[in-house]
């Protein structure tokens, strides 16, 4: 491949608060399908992650494992890291926040900022989420005073502080993004940042904390300690050799910008308004793209411990293998909307896709290579009109998948991929080898029709391997052949004719049983419902020794979570109304509905007004859905829909149908969904 320059490329870096589940597991193995592809592609890749160390929780986490806050980062960055490795990504550095190298250049960058004027010390009163490490207003909690983005416990806090001047860089950030389009994507992640912070006005930024000390110390004033922002992000730089008086490494000098900082859209604030307006600070070239990708939700809604609903890499990887796990979680991921994993999609996806689609028709073309010519593979050079089509979509598909790949969609570029696999698997239909073999002045042409086969599978799979390495390797090992460089992928005929395969074809993904999965699966869940409570009283119990928790306060805990638990199989009886015939049923019209856009209504705490697309149109309704939803989490959610109520307003707002929700005996809602993927339209009956 031609040297196409560089591509610094980086994840988030976990946070070590805990084992991360398959939703965070996702963004890794994106990234390094991402890396993977650029490297075949001819760049020259640098690919960074690792673990974000510092922080309250993390103090606080140690103390209910009864360890100290540096060997409680050690074993659970040892954890990411396992995972990471399991998952078989390719990152050239695992940055740690407890790397002496990346806690000297904080300090660094710390006295830069304050000795230009860009920090000043101060003092911050507020109401602080311990979980969030955040700060927030009384007008920015929910209506029962719990932190607006986890839903937590808030508690009044006032400490002295050091405070980034973040209007100072606020209408030079603005210039940025206007004239780099590209910067944010994707551009309703952009809109978000421009009309909900940065157009209303920038906050100075708190930097510094003294109520905890887990954390990199200010070094000219160590009662302090850096605070989570400007500690975490700076490792984008400090990992490839950024120096803040100027000695910087020719890595940096390389490498810097980044090409792409792939994050959760869950912190892009923190990636699109912090994190520049510091490198603008610092001097320093901003990234050139930032992407916040969507979430990978459980059945439709986020992962939890204490509902033992969390799916972890590890579990998966022993149930499906490596490559069957990274598949799913990159084909199941649209583009900018939450992605949905179940165990029963799970099954689907391989059986049809992976056992199916690819896996047969490697086995399909091995077996008949050895059926009737003892595995020697030769183009004998009998074409017919059919070939033709064939050969063009084969051919074509770099193309396509370069341009998707460019544009980030990533779940997209894959479906592209096997859509040359399924018209390998339709050639097979289309010539049918088996009557081939029936007539002997017909097997030159079956011969051609092996070759075909066998270079559409290595060129396909040489586009496939930076997505599933190890199936990649496979398929070609048992074609006794290489991947393809990717220049090469418009040329089609370089398979050695008169090469010969394997004469014993390996199943690349045995088809599953869904009734044998759900049932391992249900162990799973049960054995992560106990270890969550085993942990929970054995941090509790910790808090106490450590006297951040009173006995009396752990004990109304325990009984909480126990009664928590014991309502996980409540039923609830409500008041029977009147029974109604079929006629009347008739008359109600239920669709799905997809949400494409969704915003709070400004005269109420309660409602959120949805634009949802139904069919060929779109309605607006409005829901009093705005304690239990924010209006990030409904776009790309598919929804049940009352279509054909009268219209009526809300809050002065114009409401043309009802989303269905399921309520709990305390009167909290959860939006109704369907079970598997359906179109936006279709009929509920």
């Amino acid at each position: 491949m031609n040297n196409k320059g560089k591509f610094y490329m980086t994840t988030a870096i976990a946070y070590t608060s805990g084992k991360p589940h398959i939703g965070n597991s996702y963004e890794i193995v994106l990234a390094d399908c991402i890396a993977r592809y650029k490297r075949a592609d001819g760049y020259d890749v640098r690919f960074q992650t690792g673990s974000d160390e510092h922080g309250q929780k993390i103090e606080t986490r140690a103390i209910e494992e009864g360890e100290s806050p540096k060997e409680f980062v050690d074993e659970t960055a040892g954890t990411i890291k396992h995972l990471w490795d399991l998952m078989n990504t390719s990152y050239d550095r695992f940055i740690r926040t407890t790397d002496a190298d990346h806690e000297k250049q904080v300090q660094k960058i710390f006295k830069k900022l304050y000795d230009q004027g860009d920090i000043y010390k101060g003092s911050y009163e507020g109401i602080y989420c311990t979980e969030c490490e955040a700060f927030y207003t009384k007008s920015q909690l929910t209506e029962e005073g719990k932190c607006p983005v986890c839903g937590g416990d808030v508690h009044p806090a006032k400490e002295e502080a050091y405070f980034f001047k973040m209007t100072k860089y606020a209408d030079q950030l603005i210039e940025y993004i206007n004239t780099h389009p590209e910067f944010i994507q994707p551009v309703s992640r952009k809109n978000e940042m421009m009309n909900n912070f940065l157009l209303p006005g920038l906050q100075d930024l708190c930097v510094s904390r003294t109520s905890f000390k887990w954390g990199i110390p200010v070094d000219f004033d160590p009662d302090h300690v850096v605070y989570v922002w400007l500690d975490a992000l700076t490792n984008y730089i400090t990992g490839v050799g950024y120096d803040a008086e100027g000695d910087s490494t020719d890595m940096y000098k390389k490498y810097w910008p980044a090409d792409l900082h792939l994050i959760g859209k869950d912190i892009i604030r923190f990636h699109t308004i912090y994190w520049p307006i510091f490198l603008m600070a610092l001097g320093e070239p901003l990234p050139k793209q930032v992407f916040g990708h969507p979430w990978l939700l459980q059945g439709g809604e986020k992962m939890s411990k204490s509902k033992g609903n969390v799916i972890y890499a590890d579990d998966l990887v022993d149930m499906f293998g490596v490559d069957a796990t990274r598949y799913f979680v990159v084909h199941e991921m649209p583009y900018e909307n939450d992605g949905v994993i179940t165990w029963e999609l799970l099954v689907e996806r391989i059986n049809a896709d992976l056992a199916n689609t690819l896996g047969n028709l490697v086995n399909r073309t091995i077996s008949m290579s050895n059926k009737y010519f003892g595995g020697v593979v030769e183009d004998k050079g009998v074409v017919e009109d059919v070939d033709a089509d064939l050969k063009a979509v084969v051919c074509g598909a770099y193309d396509k998948v370069e341009k998707l790949m460019d544009s980030l969609r990533v779940a997209d570029a894959l479906s592209e991929i096997f859509t040359v696999y399924k018209r390998l698997n339709k050639y097979i239909d289309e010539t049918e080898p088996w009557v081939l073999a029936k007539d002997e002045s017909k097997h030159d042409r079956l011969a051609t029709v092996l070759y075909n086969l066998t270079e559409g599978i290595v060129m396909a799979t040489s586009l496939l391997a930076p997505f599933l390495p190890e199936t990649g390797d496979r398929v070609v090992a048992q074609l006794n052949t290489s991947l393809r460089d990717f220049d090469t992928l418009g040329e089609f005929g370089l398979y050695p004719s008169g090469n010969k395969v394997t004469d014993a074809p390996e199943i690349l993904f045995a088809r599953l049983d869904k009734d044998e999965i759900l049932a391992k699966a249900e162990e799973v869940q049960n054995r992560q419902r106990q270890e969550f409570l085993a942990h929970q009283k054995k941090a509790r119990e910790n808090l106490v020794k450590a006297g951040r928790m009173t006995p009396e306060e752990a004990a109304a805990l325990e009984k909480a979570e126990c009664g928590a638990s014991a309502s996980d199989e409540a039923v609830i009886d409500i008041e029977k109304k009147p029974e109604i015939t079929f006629d009347d049923f008739e008359k109600l019209q239920f669709q799905v509905g997809e949400i494409i856009a969704c915003e709070a209504v400004e005269k109420s705490k309660k409602l959120l007004c949805s634009q949802v697309r139904i069919g060929s149109e779109v309605k607006q309704i409005v829901s009093g859905i705005r304690k239990y939803y924010s209006p990030e989490e409904m776009v790309g959610k598919k929804v049940m829909v009352l279509v054909n109520l009268k219209p009526a307003k809300l809050a002065g707002v114009l409401s043309e149908g009802m989303l269905l929700c399921a309520e709990d005996a305390e009167g909290n809602l959860a939006l109704l969904t369907p079970e598997k993927p359906m179109p936006a339209g279709a009929e509920i009956a």
